[in-house]
């Protein structure tokens, strides 16, 4: 299973918050990974939609995280930033074409594999993932 590059940089920019003492511009954080500040910028619209940051307007505007990073679950942020979780073209019967699709075990090893694959991300929480020692809890007022 690869991540796709839009729930990688989702990641990236809820751990580079996390770890931050202000609020951040998205320039700033395209800088520190050497990423494109324009897809950055998608990623960011698309986690303040999703409640995860908030978005501050104006001259000293930025983003920060919206909610603290203990309640900010791996497993949910990765099915609400990926499109799909077909991993071989069987698992969308509408665009399927393989001929031993209906008697073949591939597709159930796989999806087992997927469901523990999405049931172990969801033991894990964005505090979990960064280091500890640069938890601010004071940024996670929202």
């Amino acid at each position: 299973m690869k991540l796709t590059q839009y729930t990688d940089y989702s990641l990236r920019v809820l751990m580079y918050l996390a770890q931050q003492k202000k609020q951040s511009q998205i320039e700033e954080i395209a800088n520190f990974y050497g990423i494109s500040k324009n897809h950055l910028t998608k990623v960011v619209h698309q986690l303040v939609k999703l409640g995860y940051l908030k978005s501050i307007r104006g001259r000293n505007g930025g983003i920060i995280l919206n909610k603290s990073p203990r309640d900010i679950n791996i497993g949910k942020l990765v099915r609400l930033t990926e499109d799909h979780f077909e991993l071989v073209e069987c698992f969308n019967m509408e665009t399927n074409t393989c001929p031993i699709a209906l008697n073949c075990g591939l597709q159930g090893a796989l999806n087992h594999a997927l469901n523990e694959y999405l049931l172990t991300l969801d033991k894990y929480y964005l505090s979990d993932i960064i280091p500890k020692n640069t938890l601010k809890e004071t940024l996670y007022t929202p």
